[in-house]
């Protein structure tokens, strides 16, 4: 019993040292960075998702060339269709927002070591307001249904 406690306060001991060590002052906070902006800005998403929708479907009418009769029989049934997809896809970014939380504060101590998003569209998509800053990139009503140009 002797040595079975001489090994678990050696362990402690061991484990204090290791914890106090100084560490780099710089963090990796891209991932929490991410995943409040995902939190903060997904509910504008979901209320811009009909001007999104509008926009989106404006551009195709305009710059696809189909008849006119297929024009016409897509513009209401392509503009609900569009509108549920933006808003579905904004509450999967808020979502994604919650699950990146965590995995950002625990990896905020250990610089270089990030996260890859969860939902890239987030990151790579059009935006009607997109303002990237070193806190948390201001970007919101993001296109989800057109590839990034």
């Amino acid at each position: 019993m002797n040595s079975l406690a001489r090994l678990v306060v050696g362990f402690a001991l061991v484990l204090t040292v290791v914890s106090a060590a100084p560490t780099p002052a710089q963090a990796g906070s891209e991932t929490l960075s991410r995943a409040i902006s995902n939190i903060v800005f997904a509910p504008f998403d979901a209320v811009l998702s009909p001007v999104v929708a509008g926009k989106t479907l404006y551009h195709n009418l305009t710059n696809i060339d189909d008849t006119l009769g297929v024009q016409i029989a897509y513009t209401v049934p392509g503009f609900l269709w569009l509108t549920a997809v933006q808003g579905g896809a904004a509450v999967i970014r808020g979502c994604t927002g919650f699950i990146e939380l965590i995995p950002g504060v625990v990896l905020l101590p250990f610089p270089g070591t990030e996260m890859s998003p969860l939902f890239s569209p987030v990151e790579s998509a059009d935006a009607l307001v997109d303002l990237p800053n070193p806190v948390a990139n201001v970007k919101f009503g993001i296109n989800y249904t057109t590839p990034a140009s």
